[in-house]
């Protein structure tokens, strides 16, 4: 189940209901989640069950699920199995029939995604790049022409790094870095790649748990397309009818005459609200 990424209030009353009446919770770090359990008074037992776990404490959980008992899977912030801890147990527990199920919550990835003022319509989660250059860059170029907004996590030293090899094989596009996300100090920085790695390399490494957005290939272009067809109306709308201003722009652009003039008419209007309002 979900737990929260930062700010404790952040949890479900059902994921709280869980943690109470299950047998066993079993978590990245007991003391992590301790904190978590005793913010909302709940005094469940809890055990150790990470990524460097054994095969005899994975095997230990489902004999417990075996004999009928109840176990909540959390790791220390967020959504267990999204680059955390479970993915062997819970394989394990459905190969054997074991019922499993997912209690929905806080997620590092998606909120950052929403902060970041990029395409959210489709994404892509690569968890951890490689911490080397060369590999980190030959993970980029597959992901180069996928059309979509690509999310990953990143450490704070290898932060401006990252971003260099991202503006290297991606080109300039936007992003974001999200970091500290619901604590008090929560920070998204929205820029470009090379900006953003031209920031970090000179200030440092942040603090806090980071998230990386970067948008998908096509965004910028369009929005650069966008700009261009405004001021290209904008220009023409100056010395001729919004009809045939539209005309003539939709002629030179090759756009369907429908779209221009559309959009002409949505640019006369504003121009006319403002006028109204100065």
């Amino acid at each position: 189940m979900a737990t929260p990424i930062g700010n404790l209030g952040d949890i479900t009353l059902r994921a709280l209901e869980v943690l109470r009446r299950a047998g066993r919770i079993a978590c990245e770090d007991t003391r992590t989640t301790r904190k978590l359990l005793n913010a909302h008074g709940i005094a469940t037992r809890t055990s150790t069950y990470h990524d460097h776990s054994g095969e005899h404490a994975r095997e230990a959980l489902l004999q417990e699920l075996r004999d009928g008992g109840a176990i909540a899977l959390v790791s220390d912030a967020g959504t267990p199995l999204v680059s955390d801890p479970g993915f062997k147990l819970v394989r394990a527990a459905l190969a054997e029939g074991l019922p499993v199920t997912s209690l929905p919550g806080a997620s590092a990835p998606t909120t950052a995604l929403l902060l970041s003022g990029l395409p959210s319509d489709r994404f892509f989660f690569g968890g951890f790049l490689p911490a080397k250059s060369g590999a980190r860059r030959k993970v980029l170029q597959d992901l180069r022409n996928l059309e979509a907004s690509l999310l990953f996590f990143e450490t704070a030293p290898r932060l401006a790094a990252s971003l260099a090899d991202m503006a290297a094989v991606l080109g300039e596009r936007e992003a974001a870095v999200a970091r500290e996300l619901t604590k008090l100090h929560e920070e998204v920085r929205r820029a470009s790649l090379v900006e953003l790695a031209e920031h970090y390399a000179a200030a440092g490494p942040p603090r806090g748990e980071i998230v990386l957005v970067v948008a998908p290939p096509g965004a910028t272009a369009e929005e650069n397309e966008s700009a261009d067809l405004d001021g290209q109306l904008l220009t023409a709308l100056q010395h001729a009818s919004l009809r045939d201003a539209a005309a003539t722009v939709a002629a030179a652009s090759g756009l369907p005459k429908r779209q221009v003039y559309a959009r002409a008419l949505e640019l006369a209007k504003r121009g006319d609200a403002d006028k109204d309002g100065g």
